[in-house]
């Protein structure tokens, strides 16, 4: 059988992260094209981590610039190396270079960590969002780690259009495999059954504490004012005291915590409102929405790559002003309520949906297997950085390893 080694730069969490959710979709349409899974990370193991044994994943823990990790991929010998974000290819690629040379080797960048760090730092600037080509060390690090592998998942169809375009990276190394969901059809609690406000999201993650704030400070007065019996209920994994400091009842603000169950939460409330000022890749809280015949509300961030021809310029907004009156028209206009659960269902069942990705994926898996030598002779600047780039990471490894000894 063949086999395929995650790297993962944190162990699964689907119950907090989206991330934690995807990975799980990568693992499952591995295993659908026939690959034993093997999921290792250096990350402490949170007990909220997801019970990888469950789905016939073996597991293992690994060392940081530790020799230990050689002899352990060595005598596995993975037919496939998929590192989880451009970190942990920094960290172990030359390690699979040196011991398993013939592993393809797969990035999931999960989105652009460079792209969403300079989006963060022109928000705290109260500058535009860069649109022009960024040259910042983070740009250089993931550019270089994706020209490295043989293969780089892009989640959004905008990220894939501008690594492309404003990168010149090769077609033939990137890879679009959006969030893919099981379409659940069953019925959903109807516009009258519902009431009051949510979002979504883990408190750790930069874009979704601002996101908060937002609606703290700005959004949620002026929402309140129009409806003063509806409630807005905040959800997500790692609250610490500074979130629950924002939990005001008598404002209508109630901070939760982790939900269990998202998919229960979602059909309590009538709209998800989600005021992302910046980010990358793909919003899970928006696939959840639509999984879940919520409407939303939410920021061209939010919205970037995710909903192709469809139109939902009633349920965008960046303007605070524009933001509050889309949510309070989606709370109260029952036929604009209706219309845009049907535009989710639209979008799912044509852009995310797990059947229209099943076969796309094993044909391009196959490709990849098939012209790997190819691609390696045609990707110069791929094997550049490899002889440079890698030498330099590992003798600063195992400089740290020496200095770990003493």
């Amino acid at each position: 059988m063949q086999s395929l080694l995650i790297i993962g730069y944190v162990w699964p969490e689907p119950t907090a992260t989206a991330a934690g959710s995807r990975m799980l979709q990568i693992i499952a349409q591995f295993q659908n094209s026939g690959y034993q899974v093997t999921f290792v990370s250096p990350a402490q193991k949170p007990d909220s981590a997801y019970d990888l044994s469950a789905i016939d994943v073996n597991t293992q823990a690994i060392a940081l610039n530790h020799s230990s990790f050689d002899g352990f991929v060595a005598n596995l010998n993975p037919s496939i190396v998929l590192f989880d974000r451009f970190m942990m290819e920094e960290q172990f690629g030359w390690r699979i270079e040196k011991n398993c040379p013939q592993a393809i080797r797969i990035l999931d960048s999960e989105d652009l960590h460079f792209l969403r760090k300079a989006r963060q730092q022109a928000i705290k600037k109260n500058e535009a969002l860069p649109t022009e080509q960024l040259c910042t060390e983070d740009a250089k690090r993931e550019i270089a780690s994706i020209f490295r592998c043989d293969a780089t998942f892009t989640i959004s169809e905008f990220e894939l259009n501008y690594l492309q375009e404003i990168y010149k990276v090769p077609s033939y190394l990137l890879w679009y495999f959006p969030f893919v969901v099981e379409v659940d059809t069953s019925p959903k609690p109807d516009f009258l059954e519902r009431q009051d406000f949510l979002f979504v999201g883990n408190f750790i993650h930069a874009p979704n504490w601002d996101a908060v704030l937002q609606l703290k400070q700005h959004i949620w007065p002026a929402i309140q004012k129009q409806l003063p019996k509806a409630n807005l209920h905040i959800y997500g994994g790692y609250p610490s005291e500074k979130v629950f400091q924002l939990h005001q009842p008598k404002e209508g603000f109630w901070v939760h915590g982790r939900a269990e169950d998202v998919n229960k939460v979602m059909q309590e409330v009538k709209v998800c409102l989600a005021p992302v000022r910046f980010g990358a890749g793909l919003k899970g809280k928006i696939i959840d929405a639509m999984q879940n015949d919520t409407p939303f509300v939410t920021s061209k961030i939010g919205a970037e790559g995710m909903f192709g021809t469809v139109d939902f310029n009633q349920a965008i907004s960046n303007s605070v002003e524009h933001f509050v009156a889309k949510s309070v028209a989606m709370y109260t206009d029952e036929q604009l309520w209706k219309s845009y659960v049907l535009k989710g269902k639209e979008v799912l069942r044509t852009r995310f949906s797990k059947e229209n990705y099943t076969a796309v994926f094993k044909d391009r898996l196959q490709y990849l297997i098939e012209n790997l030598e190819q691609q390696r002779t045609q990707n110069f600047i791929g094997a550049m950085l490899q002889h440079h780039t890698l030498k330099s990471s590992m003798y600063l490894s195992k400089w740290i390893e020496e200095k770990n000894k003493n």
